[in-house]
């Protein structure tokens, strides 16, 4: 057995989208050993920071929370497909040449998981694309990038996706896993009420 952690590490000079200043974490010492018997810290970050799974209410209004994905949702099987020849856009035409079913839950891995520094130009996955995934019935996406679209003005990736229940995972790290079939762990943070939470999450071959 093989586990690959694929999560992004948290911390205050990590990538973040767009590389906006406001959407790094913030960590404070609020008591240390120099003023107490026991030392605490606090965090201040975005719930789409690092790696992070997306409710239908992030684009949707009136949409659910994270309380409406089962338990089950975050553990199961998977697949990791290779998509590395990819420069620009996932597209329907990229998608057809992958052995992808209904109920698959798959893991987009690009030249995304490569990059140090945000890339403007990250690789996302194109309305064609995402529809072409809800006609086939799948049940959750994940992307080695912050943002699963990019200049999309009307988020037709993220609705397309989120309106037929279909779970939305950002910011993976698949840098060193294969194209292949996994175990996928990756429950969120238990918060009530919110559009998105982070996840620390897995691959076990």
């Amino acid at each position: 057995m093989k586990i690959y952690d694929i999560s992004m590490d948290i911390h205050e000079d990590m990538m973040v989208y767009k590389n906006k200043q406001e959407k790094k974490p913030k960590i404070k010492v609020a008591k240390d050993h120099t003023t107490g018997n026991s030392y605490e810290s606090v965090i201040t970050m975005e719930l789409h920071t690092g790696t992070h799974i997306d409710a239908p209410l992030h684009m949707i209004e009136g949409g659910t929370t994270m309380e409406s994905y089962d338990l089950e949702s975050f553990i199961r099987k998977c697949k990791v497909l290779d998509l590395t020849d990819i420069e620009n856009r996932i597209t329907k035409a990229a998608l057809q040449e992958k052995n992808i079913v209904k109920g698959d839950f798959v893991l987009f891995k690009t030249k995304n998981s490569f990059a140090a520094e945000f890339d403007f130009q990250f690789v996302f996955l194109e309305k064609s694309g995402a529809i072409y995934l809800k006609e086939i019935g799948i049940e959750g996406v994940g992307i080695d990038a912050l943002g699963i679209e990019r200049d999309q003005p009307q988020h037709e990736t993220h609705k397309t996706l989120l309106n037929h229940g279909i779970m939305i995972i950002e910011g993976l790290q698949l840098k060193d896993v294969e194209e292949g079939e996994y175990t996928l762990i990756a429950p969120p943070l238990k918060i009530r009420n919110v559009e998105a939470a982070p996840t620390r999450a897995l691959l076990i071959k």
